[in-house]
C-alpha cells in the first residue's frame, strides 16, 4: 500500500470525523475548532492530488479568515437562548430531511456522472492558470455570486456587531 493511499484514508478519517464532531459538540467554541481541522484535512486531500496553490488558499481563506470571523460571531452573539429548546426538534428533523435528500440527489449525480473526460485534464489540476482560465471562464457567475454572498456578510457582521455594541 503506498503513502499516498495511506494518507488518503487517514486525512479522510479525520476529516469525516471531525466533520461529525461539528455537528455533534454542544460547545460552538468546539465546534469551530472541530471545522478548522475539517479543513486542515480537505487541504492535506489538496497537496495529495498536487494542487499545492489551492491547498495554501484554502488554509490561509478557509482555515485563517472565515473561521477568526466564525469565532467573532460565536463569541459576540448570546448562544444561551432558553427558547431554542423547544425549536430543537423540529430543527433535527428538517436537517435530517435536507441530509437524506442532499445525499440522494448526489448518489443519482455520481452514477450518471461521465468520468472520462476528466481523466484527460487530470494533469492541469491545481496550476494557477487552469485554476484561472476555468475560474474566469466557466464559472464566472456562480464565482461573481459567491463574492456578493461574501459582501452581503460582511455587511451582516458591521450591522449585527453595531447593534451589539449600543445595547
Amino acid at each position: 500500500m503506498p503513502i499516498s493511499e495511506i494518507l488518503f484514508w487517514f486525512l479522510s478519517a479525520v476529516a469525516v470525523l471531525c466533520a461529525m464532531l461539528v455537528v455533534a459538540v454542544k460547545n460552538p467554541i468546539h465546534s469551530a475548532l472541530f471545522l478548522i481541522l475539517t479543513f486542515f484535512a480537505i487541504a492535506g486531500h489538496y497537496f495529495l492530488l498536487n494542487a499545492h496553490f489551492l491547498a495554501a488558499v484554502h488554509i490561509i481563506v478557509y482555515a485563517g479568515a472565515i473561521m477568526v470571523l466564525f469565532l467573532y460571531i460565536i463569541m459576540m452573539v448570546n448562544l444561551h437562548d432558553e427558547s431554542g429548546a423547544k425549536k430543537r426538534n423540529f430543527f433535527k428533523f428538517v436537517s435530517a430531511v435536507s441530509a437524506g435528500l442532499l445525499l440522494l440527489v448526489l448518489t443519482v449525480a455520481g452514477k450518471q456522472a461521465d468520468l472520462s473526460a476528466t481523466v484527460n485534464r487530470a494533469t492541469e489540476i491545481g496550476t494557477v492558470e487552469s485554476l484561472g482560465h476555468s475560474l474566469f471562464n466557466e464559472f464566472l457567475l456562480p464565482f461573481e455570486i459567491s463574492a456578493l454572498l461574501f459582501l452581503s456578510a460582511m455587511v451582516g457582521a458591521v450591522l449585527l456587531s453595531k447593534k451589539v455594541n449600543q445595547v
